[in-house]
């Protein structure tokens, strides 16, 4: 996808600043459920994504780099993962969770880049 997996490619239709928070978001193979929380941080930018009743209310993080189209118009984020690959990732516990690097060096790790934080 991106050399560097926390930063959303160019051509992705991602501006800088947008309230992403309820996109719906689809994986290659359907819908995965929506975004809770996304940060736009250089070199950590992500998705946290509620999964809802599909893998029992989970909450994953997907970074920038897995996205691969955002439908402003129809609030919707694409990424370039399946449904499996999505449901199989690091378990998000909390924000402060997430905030700490070596669950983010794990979750670049498990989408194919290291992060720069």
């Amino acid at each position: 996808m991106t050399a560097n997996i926390w930063g959303y490619l160019p051509d992705v239709g991602h501006e800088a600043g947008t309230h992403l928070v309820g996109y719906r978001v689809e994986a290659l193979d359907g819908h995965i459920g929506k975004v809770d929380k996304h940060s736009d941080e250089v070199d950590s930018a992500h998705l946290v994504v509620d999964t809802g009743p599909w893998i029992l209310g989970r909450r994953v993080v997907l970074p920038a780099g897995t996205v691969t189209g955002i439908d402003q118009e129809e609030q919707k984020i694409y990424v370039g993962r399946t449904r499996e690959e999505i449901k199989n990732a690091p378990a998000f516990q909390d924000e402060d969770f997430a905030s700490r690097d070596a669950y983010l060096h794990q979750v670049g790790m498990y989408f194919g880049g290291f992060p720069l934080v």
